[in-house]
């Protein structure tokens, strides 16, 4: 048995994962990697030169009740990462614990983090906590997005039980600038209702900063032509760009999104979009 592997299946994986980025002579490069247990990257890979593209990594491809996962990555002054991950995030059935997943990026002087990783699915009956903290300062850049899927109504599983809570804050100068928190039961009325989800089982969020105020239109634009089933809305708080969706479909809600940041890449970043080749296969 591996040795990294919690001997009792009730304590489940521990998994630790630290990532540190800083600019070296003009590259971004991954100078400090430290991990435990299952949650890894591959090597860096550099489509557009001097930008760092990260893969994370979760070899036994789904989370279950009693694991807990942490991720840890540091951009360094002047530097330009773009993490993602080559597929979904799948949270499993419980039996008696709950899943967690917890997410502290922070971003220091004159550098750029894109977070962008694949939805997050969560099985029916699944207990799970996830977290994710971005700590920027203020003349730093970011976009990310999360999103999540609830069951797999394609399969007929609906998410009918166990619960899912959320958090998804952006932090600036260490002063809170969007704090967003969610508790979604199985089966409850805030699935369906127009109040909440509306009956769409895939709901997302996007973040990004500094956005100027004329961003704001042209993101709107975009929402506005979306020619799939759901709601989309956006929104500027201070100088931070906040868009959200409804989808019926993970791959759905991913397309919008990506619009939107092909959009406002090069405004913030000052780099045209160049997406992961691993979203394409």
């Amino acid at each position: 048995m591996d040795s990294q592997r919690i001997l009792t299946q009730q304590e489940g994986w521990r998994a630790h994962l630290e990532l540190g980025f800083v600019n070296r002579e003009g590259r971004s490069i991954l100078s400090h990697r430290r991990h435990v247990g299952p949650l890894v990257v591959q090597r860096p890979f550099y489509p557009e030169g001097p930008v760092c593209h990260v893969y994370l990594l979760h070899p036994p491809g789904g989370i279950v009740g009693g694991d807990s996962l942490t991720l840890q990555a540091a951009v360094g002054a002047g530097a330009h990462v773009l993490l993602t991950s080559p597929a979904a995030t799948k949270f499993y059935r419980s039996v008696s614990h709950s899943a967690e997943l917890n997410q502290t990026l922070t971003v220091e002087p004159g550098a750029v983090l894109e977070w962008l990783p694949q939805e997050t699915i969560v099985f029916n009956a699944a207990d799970v906590h996830a977290r994710t903290r971005v700590d920027v300062v203020a003349d730093a850049a970011f976009i990310g997005w999360e999103s999540v899927a609830l069951g797999r109504p394609a399969s007929d599983e609906p998410f009918e039980a166990g619960v899912f809570r959320q958090s998804f804050e952006l932090w600036i100068d260490e002063q809170p600038v969007w704090i967003d928190r969610v508790r979604l039961g199985g089966g409850d009325d805030i699935l369906r209702g127009d109040w909440g989800l509306g009956g769409f089982t895939v709901s997302g969020t996007l973040l990004a900063r500094p956005a100027a105020p004329e961003l704001l239109p042209l993101v709107r634009e975009i929402l506005r032509t979306v020619d799939i089933p759901g709601r989309f809305a956006a929104t500027r708080v201070d100088d931070s760009l906040v868009c959200r969706g409804l989808a019926r479909q993970a791959l759905a809600l991913r397309e919008v999104f990506e619009r939107v940041w092909r959009a406002i890449r090069q405004p913030i970043t000052g780099r045209r979009a160049c997406s992961p080749r691993i979203w394409r296969t």
